[in-house]
């Protein structure tokens, strides 16, 4: 059975930093692409980023390039979002995924995504 599991969301003020934690068991989790989405109330889920199985290569939204970054630890089943200079519109449930075999696009499509987990708040006070 495949868990995924996130952590380390929280309430932070405007400029500040955090760092997001997705831990997945059940599968081998260094031959899946992964994926953090964000969904704030009353929005559609969006995509954040994504990151190849490898680690070589990823993909980011736009509102968020140049302030969060993705990376895994294959060894560890972990997958993380440091997200510097937060702002406000940053609030949202954070949900990390595991997606297909190999690598992710940018296109954001949650059919690419199997495993979910249920999601760390993050809230951003201005």
């Amino acid at each position: 059975q495949v868990q995924v599991v996130e952590s380390g969301g929280g309430l932070v003020q405007a400029g500040g930093s955090l760092r997001l934690s997705c831990t997945v068991t059940g599968l081998t989790f260094g031959s899946y692409a992964m994926g953090w989405f964000r969904q704030a109330p009353g929005q559609e889920r969006e995509g954040v980023s994504c990151i190849w199985y490898s680690g070589h290569l990823t993909y980011y939204a736009d509102s968020v390039k140049g302030r969060f970054t993705i990376s895994r630890d294959n060894a560890k089943n972990t997958l993380y979002l440091q997200m510097n200079s937060l702002k406000p519109e940053d609030t949202a449930m954070y949900s990390c995924a595991a997606g297909r075999l190999g690598p992710c696009s940018p296109s954001w499509s949650t059919n690419e995504y199997n495993y979910w987990g249920q999601g760390t708040q993050v809230t951003v006070s201005s």
